[in-house]
């Protein structure tokens, strides 16, 4: 039953929390020297009113990814709760509670102005200090601007320069390096529309443009008005759009104040698989690798395999000092023990990443790569599992997968290789389910990583985006980067993309036709296409995932780093994007396999403590409390100086990141709870 309105009735029976009020005004970050008794309980949780709309979506999803808790009321929802002074707020044990620290609302009257519902929210805003975003709405001067009739600008905003101003920098938005650019990835399509108006008396303006012959104008602000705030973004976006991925976090900590539940870093890692190895070549007459199942004539002829040399891992170093960025060597040891014998027992490759084993970080990638799944059935296209006589399936054995991962570890350890025996990528992800042949987990798997004391094995996150457990162990899901395996040069890679991407008509395999959710493309041509079109659209993809506070790693293979080393440009863009968006103290994280299964576990865990409503989070003055599930890492993220409650001390809390301070945090010993307490 919704609750009834008690509107502006309630906000005078609050006699006792008007000076928390007052001090609360300025924000929450400064709740002032009211006793401890004067202050009411701000729970850690946001409201969201949801309009259904993109620009709302594009934040809770922000929201979502973080790990901060949040309630929507959709608006278009008949039977949702009516948003009232009792839905808002109450008390506990006497004192008075706001049950959400920040507002995000479609437009700045999301119930119509003067309505019950939107009375009672500016009151309970008022009260308590609550900010509010507007997600997105026009200029005009209800929300501090100037029409745009008046030396400002309305229409597209595609490919334009937006600039973080020195409030901003010097606030929320201090993690950005200065200037970024609204998308432009159709020239022939309106991406993003907005307005950028000159603030008026009460407006902050923390993300300009440049307007012509006008000045500036702002895109992203602070409106201080009749004792409340509003963020006001008068952009449209989405989630995916770039403008909206580098202002995302920015949004957020205004919104909460710097203080919330949920963790956002942002991550870049690279697995090479297949090292020592080599990967077949993409034959560019038959359209086809030699070697494959479903290649006519595919008995292995054809171009020779791509093999990288040691001039290619000398190279690969010399990169990675160069760039400050560490690849992941995902290694088939005895791959390279039969290259070397056959020929005459030298493998200069494998000498020179031996030479250089500290540069890299290492992952077991099976002894020789084989197929850890069900035995292969390649006498049709596509090939089947191959079956016992009473018509099981039948499946690599136990102690065979075990002996492929023990084999390859023990080679590493013998030769100094910094390993991790708990890390573990198979080839082709194979004895994992694979749809359509292999619905489920090769049954010998998990005792076999179980054998081996693996406790990660790579999943691939176009399969299987969500972390599973495989007996004791648990995915690590990777994302595929379109550099594909059996390409070493980029007319090769321009030549498979068209074949993959192009209609029949245009001399492609036409399975673009096929996909309804697939879209043909003009071919490319085979000697400019790699560095004008798949260079730039895998580098946006591989960046929007850092950016989207996701640690998976991406992957690509030895191949992509021999011959014309095609996997570079991609990684250069992504680096060079990166930090010309974002200031030094934004590093791009760069964890390791072990750590990224971590990161998951502890997140999935978190999910489903917010989803049970086991975790209490609140903050009262200048302490924040936190009870969630025995065991539960809490991700928190609080301001510079916070310190955390030790039984009859304090320490420093989390690690910088962004001009905060966050981390997974436990309660101290003998405590129940995580206490902090902030500067």
């Amino acid at each position: 039953m919704a609750h009834r309105a008690r509107g502006r009735g309630h906000t005078r029976g609050l006699a006792a929390v008007a000076a928390a009020a007052g001090l609360l005004a300025a924000g929450l970050g400064a709740p002032g020297s009211a006793t401890a008794a004067a202050q009411p309980r701000i729970d850690l949780r946001v409201l969201v009113v949801d309009d259904g709309d993109s620009p709302v979506q594009a934040i809770t999803a922000q929201l979502r990814s973080t790990g901060v808790p949040y309630t929507a009321v959709r608006l278009t929802d008949p039977d949702r709760p009516a948003v009232t002074a009792a839905f808002l707020s109450d008390t506990v044990n006497g004192t008075p509670r706001a049950r959400y620290q920040g507002v995000v609302v479609p437009n700045e009257t999301p119930f119509g102005a003067g309505s019950a519902e939107q009375t009672a929210l500016e009151d309970y805003q008022r009260t308590y200090g609550i900010p509010q975003v507007d997600a997105y709405t026009w200029a005009h001067p209800g929300v501090g601007l100037d029409p745009t009739g008046e030396g400002g600008y309305a229409g597209t905003l595609d490919g334009r320069e937006a600039s973080v101003t020195a409030a901003g920098k010097a606030g929320w938005f201090g993690y950005l390096d200065g200037a970024f650019a609204f998308e432009d990835n159709a020239p022939d399509v309106s991406e993003s529309y907005g307005y950028a108006a000159r603030p008026r008396t009460g407006f902050t303006s923390y993300v300009d443009t440049e307007v012509p012959g006008a000045g500036r104008g702002s895109l992203v602000g602070e409106y201080a008005h009749d004792g409340r705030r509003e963020l006001v973004v008068t952009f449209a976006y989405h989630r995916h759009q770039r403008q909206f991925r580098v202002l995302a976090r920015g949004i957020v900590e205004w919104l909460t104040q710097g203080v919330h539940l949920g963790r956002d870093r942002n991550y870049f890692a690279v697995h090479v698989d297949d090292v020592f190895a080599s990967d077949a070549r993409w034959d560019t007459e038959r359209d086809c690798t030699p070697g494959d199942h479903d290649c006519a004539d595919g008995d292995g002829a054809g171009g020779t395999p791509i093999r990288m040399t040691a001039a290619d891992a000398a190279y690969a170093a010399e990169w990675q000092r160069a760039s400050g960025f560490t690849m992941d060597m995902v290694y088939n040891a005895g791959s390279g023990e039969e290259w070397r014998a056959e020929h005459g027992g030298t493998d200069a490759l494998t000498d020179r990443l031996l030479a250089d084993r500290a540069r890299y970080r290492w992952i077991n990638h099976t002894y020789t790569h084989p197929f850890l799944g069900c035995v292969q059935d390649t006498s049709t296209v596509p090939w089947n599992c191959a079956r016992n006589a009473d018509g099981s399936v039948r499946y690599l054995g136990r102690a065979e997968i075990a002996a492929q991962i023990r084999a390859n570890h023990d080679w590493a350890v013998a030769r100094g290789l910094p390993v991790d025996r708990a890390e573990l990528v198979t080839g082709e992800h194979s004895g994992l389910r694979t749809l359509p042949q292999q619905p489920a987990d090769n049954p010998n798997l998990a005792g076999a990583l179980a054998d081996t004391g693996v406790r990660w094995i790579a999943s691939d996150n176009s399969r299987e985006s969500a972390q599973r457990p495989v007996g004791a162990a648990l995915t690590v899901p990777r994302h595929p980067m379109n550099v594909y395996y059996n390409t070493g040069t980029e007319a090769e890679m321009a030549d498979e993309y068209n074949w993959v991407h192009t209609a029949r008509a245009d001399g492609g395999s036409g399975g673009c036709e096929n996909n309804p959710a697939s879209t043909c493309l003009r071919p490319l041509d085979p000697a400019t296409g790699y560095d004008t079109h798949i260079v730039p659209q895998e580098a946006r993809t591989a960046l929007g995932h850092a950016l989207g506070n996701d640690p998976r790693p991406h992957y690509a293979h030895q191949s992509n780093l021999a011959e014309d080393r095609i996997l570079y440009p991609v990684m250069d863009r992504v680096l060079a994007d990166y930090r010309a968006l974002f200031a030094a103290n934004t590093p791009l994280e760069n964890p390791r396999h072990a750590a990224i299964g971590t990161e998951l576990q502890r997140r999935a865990a978190w999910d489903k403590a917010l989803a049970d409503g086991r975790v209490t989070a609140y903050r009262t003055g200048r302490t924040v409390t936190i009870a969630a599930p025995s065991g539960t890492h809490v991700p928190l993220t609080a301001p510079e100086g916070t310190r955390r409650q030790l039984l009859l001390t304090t320490e420093p809390f989390g690690t910088p990141y962004a001009g905060r301070r966050s981390a997974w945090t436990l309660p101290a010993a003998l405590q129940s709870t995580v206490t902090l307490q902030l500067p």
